[in-house]
């Protein structure tokens, strides 16, 4: 069947029409999880939480868009990939049940969303997750603390800024200062080509395979000049 006519159906509430388009897009959220690999995290939790982003994608896409599904989930996969990598890399942490807990909840949550039109109430939660109610608040109590240093306070221009950015950057401006004269000094003593690199790798979050189109050279050569201009970078800062 259609994509598209999928996508109205889901949209109208149809879980089959739902479950098809999620089902026809495992394979985008895997070649996305690969991305992230070697992060410290398993390759199924990041396809769990590829999976939410993918069930907003449907949820949120508008069929007038002329675009490709698939265009449209891309950075909503990611951006989902991508805030689960910060939040779990802050100072708190939870034990791993209490994760997949969340992840349940935080999946059940964007459904019964959608269905109901409505935040849903705990034992709704605990009906859809088969989870206790006590359950469900432990999670959710949980995650609340991760979100709130990771809440918005500012955005524009496609860039948003954090609270937990804030914070840092008033505890620690004085730092940061001297941090970056220092990068810029370093990347400084760099040529073309060295600079670009460092730029598409450490600024850019580019993978070495992406930054090798970049420059016209093979992986191989991205990872030896990679680690031949760090060892550079870390003598200078010794100098």
């Amino acid at each position: 069947m259609d994509t598209q006519l999928l996508i109205r159906m889901a949209q109208e509430g149809d879980k089959v029409a739902r479950e098809q388009v999620i089902n026809d897009n495992v394979g985008l959220v895997w070649s996305i999880v690969r991305r992230f690999m070697g992060r410290g995290q398993e390759a199924e939790d990041l396809f769990q939480i590829g999976v939410i982003g993918l069930m907003k994608a449907v949820d949120k896409f508008d069929l007038s868009f002329d675009v490709m599904f698939s265009t449209y989930a891309v950075p909503m996969i990611s951006g989902e990939i991508k805030r689960y990598l910060r939040d779990n890399n802050s100072l708190i942490k939870m034990s791993r049940s209490i994760k997949e807990n969340g992840w349940k909840i935080k999946a059940a949550r964007e459904r019964l969303v959608f269905e109901l039109g409505r935040d849903a109430t705990i034992e709704e939660l605990a009906a859809a997750t088969e989870l206790s109610p006590e359950d469900v608040v432990t999670a959710l109590e949980a995650g609340s603390e991760i979100e709130s240093i990771y809440q918005t306070v500012y955005q524009g221009d496609g860039h948003e800024i954090y609270l937990v950015d804030r914070i840092r950057e008033e505890k620690n401006e004085a730092e940061s200062l001297i941090d970056r004269m220092t990068v810029e000094q370093l990347l400084d003593s760099l040529n073309e080509e060295e600079r670009l690199l460092i730029t598409s790798r450490y600024f850019e979050d580019k993978t070495q395979v992406e930054t090798a189109k970049l420059l016209g050279i093979s992986q191989v050569q991205v990872s030896r000049l990679e680690k031949k201009i760090l060892l550079k970078m870390r003598k200078n800062v010794q100098n």
